[in-house]
């Protein structure tokens, strides 16, 4: 046993974001470089297993969220902040696009105290800089709470249904932006 080495997996972290509708999220950051997994799914409401038809009426409080499990040896909370503020609109209240409604909020849920103090340090940069042409960002920072997984069919829905209406004009224009500013860390041009 002298002189073996063992490898150790590398210690997996949890984000939680919301951009709108989570079909658009979660395809993006599927294709991130050390994510491990992006999951749709239902956040910080009230309702405890919450259904889609449940969450878009906008009575139970959730947005619509992508947990992403990701090794920070590959990519860092804040490379994952930059993907999410550049295929979003953190500028519109409850609403992306033509989604409107509480569930469609701008939002980081945070695991810990280290990613809420870089979700706070990243904003406040980004209103420093005038980013947004000087627009308010609305994106609220919160501990995650009741979060939920989306039901089966959502999960890498755009890869499932990439000729439906919703993902050749929303969901596509959304990876295309993303492959355009994150090269570097696209898995999908490998």
């Amino acid at each position: 046993m002298a002189g073996m080495t063992i490898n150790t997996p590398p210690q997996l972290e949890d984000a939680t974001f919301a951009g709108g509708c989570f079909w658009c999220i979660e395809t993006v950051f599927n294709r991130v470089r050390g994510v491990v997994s992006a999951e749709s799914g239902y956040s910080n409401g009230h309702v405890i297993t919450p259904s889609y038809e449940d969450v878009c009426t906008g009575n139970t409080g959730h947005a619509e969220v992508v947990r992403v499990t990701y090794d920070p040896t590959q990519v860092s909370f804040e490379d994952l902040l930059d993907v999410l503020f550049t295929v979003h609109d953190p500028t519109t209240l409850n609403r992306q696009g033509n989604d409107v409604g509480t569930q469609y909020r701008s939002g980081i849920y945070t695991h810990n105290a280290a990613q809420d103090q870089a979700a706070r340090a990243y904003i406040a940069a980004l209103q420093a800089q005038g980013a947004y042409d000087g627009a308010p960002i609305v994106t609220e920072i919160m501990p995650v709470a009741n979060y939920h997984p989306a039901e089966a069919y959502h999960q890498r829905y755009f890869e499932h249904n990439p000729e439906a209406g919703y993902c050749a004009f929303v969901v596509a224009p959304k990876v295309a932006k993303f492959k355009k500013a994150f090269a570097q860390i696209d898995t999908s041009a490998a």
